[in-house]
């Protein structure tokens, strides 16, 4: 049985749902890595990366699957290949065999030569290749083809990273019912940078197939948004957006940490034993100890860090012999050249830096090139009295959080990028400009004479919200809200327009004597264009308008656009027309306009310089003058600023409108000023209010739609047409939609 949209259904709880429902984890790499030991046995081991600890203890639970691509199975033959598949699926994991060379193609190509360098703001190293590209969108379908063949019904699928933005959307299409959530782990560039992409609307209806799609900070939702508006055409209201009639929400979730994992293992014996025989081991007896720990990467910021510290050196003669930089470096993507390159300037700079600065017993950069065990790691963090994270762009970075965590009761100094995501997070960090080298500098020696009870004063706060906010509870919140999204979905269906309730508005068309269609115009019957002037209606709508047109039936088009353009482009038609939003009204047998009541223009004289001074500071916005109302538009203006200037606009108007008479209305992208009282509603009534007429319908997409939807009788048949809240009782998708129903109505 459907349900209506006033039904209430108990509150669905975490227990119920975790009983009914799978978690499917969904990422480039499985949680597990294959490999041969000494002996040549076939071994996994488990990834100790913030992804797989994050979701290690969901997936653990009984029936969760995740499912990845297995790696370069080249050391292996066909056996132990099904030996290693048979393996992962007792853990459960489900392997996606890839071709090699489209897991080149698609990983080495065109996920980290094009997406990894363009999203974190390097563009001189991005490559764009068609084949790399083809290679992407085919491996997204073969993960697709394995999701699709294991799913059940109830199933949450979530997609992790930009190895797989195409992913939602082929789900959505295969799975349209299904729970779908997609995170981001590194930044979303500005829309400026973004738009470089070729295939940036493929990537960005890919990742709209998703109900929620999460980042790690606020800005990165920001810039996302922005590219659905300017790339897609797909508008937002605080986050939301409405996609093919689906609700979509985009909001931030910061990753955390297993917080308590680090705490303890500082606190491990043999790690204390290990911290204190390190300087020992070392000959740093004295000494001070700055740590970096990155991934070998150009989006690190590793040589900025080593310049800065050569110049610390430079400046302060008296920390010679006093401070050590333990740089651990581990290694990645050896095979790309510039990642080599990277490699031997890193390699040029500590031996500069060494061979300047050394002494007979202390050299100030002590490098590691390899990756370190999970003991070794804490036991540096622990033994580290400052923490240099300078990425010059980070999604998140989880290394800060580690430090802090190993640090938990005592003291340590964070020095923190500005451009890394948790920046946001960590405010009582020594938060730097990476690219300001000064600004690096300054913080180390701020950083190394600080005091102890400063820096237990810094530290307290961030480790609280560190130990509240974990790793685990980034997962639950994140699918608390997918599922949150889903109700509110459930919510919305409930009202839209489908085959069932089509068949019963055909009938009551059917079945009555004499109907009143009453329509909007753009949005409703013609999709929206930026230039509002170029919408003329095409001649299948005007032929379909006639065809509704009869004894029967009135057709009414209820517009915000001035009489002259109706007039123009739907005169020759048998429908009455009514013109900027109620103010005029023409009879289909009578050639003359008619005003609703007696109106004066002539407040506009006033108005206009104002309006006129917005339209020349706002790129992109335009003035329309109508007979009784000026018009802003901002459908090309740049989302933020159209903001900013709406909320001017209204505090420079809205005081001295009322006093004359006037009502400033939102409406789709456009400010109007016009007569109070004047409105859609209040045109309608004039239909609504004949009781000749024993079937009512009323379309409309906007926020002056709502005026008819509220003036309609409880007998109307109203659609709002789009997403968003609406006063309608029921909704389409789009116009497109819209004009197959009236087909369907004018078939009857």
């Amino acid at each position: 049985m459907t349900k209506t949209s006033d039904e209430s259904e108990p509150m669905e709880t975490e227990l119920d749902r975790s009983a009914q429902e799978r978690l499917i984890i969904v990422s480039n790499r499985l949680p597990y890595r294959a490999s041969h030991d000494a002996e040549g046995h076939i071994t996994l081991e488990r990834s100790v990366g913030g992804l797989a600890s994050g979701l290690g203890p969901l997936h653990e639970q009984d029936g969760n699957l995740w499912i990845g691509w297995m790696g370069d199975t080249a050391d292996f033959d066909e056996a132990e290949q099904a030996d290693v598949a048979a393996r992962l699926a007792a853990c459960g994991c489900l392997p996606v065999l890839l071709d090699p060379a489209d897991a080149e193609a698609y990983y080495e190509g065109l996920s980290n030569s094009a997406l990894w360098p363009l999203f974190h703001g390097f563009p001189q190293f991005v490559r764009f290749d068609e084949a790399e590209w083809e290679a992407y969108r085919r491996v997204n379908e073969r993960f697709c083809d394995e999701i699709v063949a294991v799913a059940r019904p109830g199933d949450v699928v979530w997609v992790q990273d930009y190895h797989l933005m195409l992913l939602p959307t082929l789900l959505r299409a295969k799975l349209p019912d299904a729970t779908i959530g997609f995170f981001l782990h590194i930044p979303f560039p500005d829309y400026e940078t973004f738009r470089m992409l070729p295939w940036r609307e493929d990537i960005v209806r890919g990742v709209l197939g998703a109900d929620l799609i999460g980042f790690h900070a606020y800005d990165y939702v920001r810039h996302f948004l922005s590219s659905c508006r300017r790339i897609a055409g797909v508008e937002n209201t605080s986050g939301a957006l409405t996609v093919d009639g689906r609700l979509t929400q985009v909001d931030a979730f910061p990753l955390g940490i297993d917080y308590e994992r680090y705490r303890q293992a500082a606190r491990k014996p043999e790690v204390q034993r290990a911290a204190a025989a390190f300087a020992e081991e070392k000959g740093h007896e004295g000494c001070k100890v700055m740590l970096s720990v990155e991934r070998l990467d150009y989006s690190k910021g590793i040589p900025n860090r080593l310049h800065a510290f050569d110049i610390f050196l430079d400046r302060h003669p008296e920390w010679e012999g006093r401070v050590v930089l333990v740089l651990v470096t581990v290694p990645s993507r050896e095979n790309v050249a510039s990642y080599r390159a990277l490699k031997k300037q890193i390699d040029e700079l500590v031996g500069l830096i060494n061979g300047k600065h050394s002494t007979m017993d202390w050299s100030p950069v002590d490098y590691y090139y390899r990756s370190l065990s999970f003991d070794r790691l804490a036991s540096l963090y622990a033994v580290s009295d400052v923490m240099l994270v300078t990425p010059l762009r980070d999604g998140m970075n989880l290394v800060c959080k580690e430090y802090l965590a190993c640090h938990d009761g005592g003291g340590g100094v964070l020095v923190l990028s500005e451009m890394a995501g948790a920046s946001y997070e960590l405010h009582e960090a020594l938060r730097v400009n990476p690219f300001d080298l000064e600004d690096v500098v300054g913080a180390m020696e701020r950083a190394l004479t600080m005091g102890t009870d400063e820096q237990r004063r810094r530290n307290a706060p961030m480790q609280q919200r560190l130990a509240r906010y974990t790793s685990e509870k980034w997962a639950r919140e994140f699918l608390d809200a997918a599922h949150g999204v889903k109700q509110r979905q459930a919510g919305m269906s409930a009202r839209l327009l489908g085959p069932t309730t089509a068949v019963r508005l055909l009938d009551a068309f059917r079945g009555s004597g004499r109907r009143a269609l009453m329509l909007d115009y753009d949005g409703t019957l013609m999709p929206f264009s930026d230039d509002p002037g170029r919408v003329v209606p095409d001649s299948r709508l005007l032929e379909l308008l006639e065809r509704l047109s009869s004894e029967e039936t009135d057709i009414v088009v209820v517009s915000g656009r001035d009489r002259n353009t109706l007039e123009t482009w739907l005169g020759a038609l048998s429908v009455d027309l009514v013109a900027e939003h109620g103010v005029w009204f023409r009879r289909k047998e009578e050639d003359a306009w008619m005003l609703e009541e007696p109106l004066s223009d002539g407040w506009k004289e006033a108005l206009r310089p104002v309006l006129c001074d917005f339209v020349d500071r706002t790129p992109g916005s335009l003035l329309e003058e109508k007979d009784f109302s000026l018009v802003w538009h901002y459908r090309t203006c740049s989302q933020e600023l159209a903001e900013r200037r709406v909320i001017e606009i209204k505090n420079a108007l809205s005081d001295g409108l009322a006093d004359q008479g006037l009502a400033l209305m939102d409406g789709n992208k456009v400010l109007e000023i016009k007569p109070r009282g004047v409105d859609k509603g209040h045109a309608a009534h004039r239909w609504f209010r004949n009781p000749m007429y024993d079937f009512l319908l009323a379309a409309g997409d906007d926020r002056t739609d709502e005026d008819v939807f509220e003036a309609a009788p409880e007998t109307a048949w109203t659609i709002k047409v789009g997403g968003g809240p609406t006063h309608a009782r029921y909704t389409l998708k789009d116009c497109r939609e819209m004009r197959g129903l009236l087909e369907a109505l004018a078939e009857v």
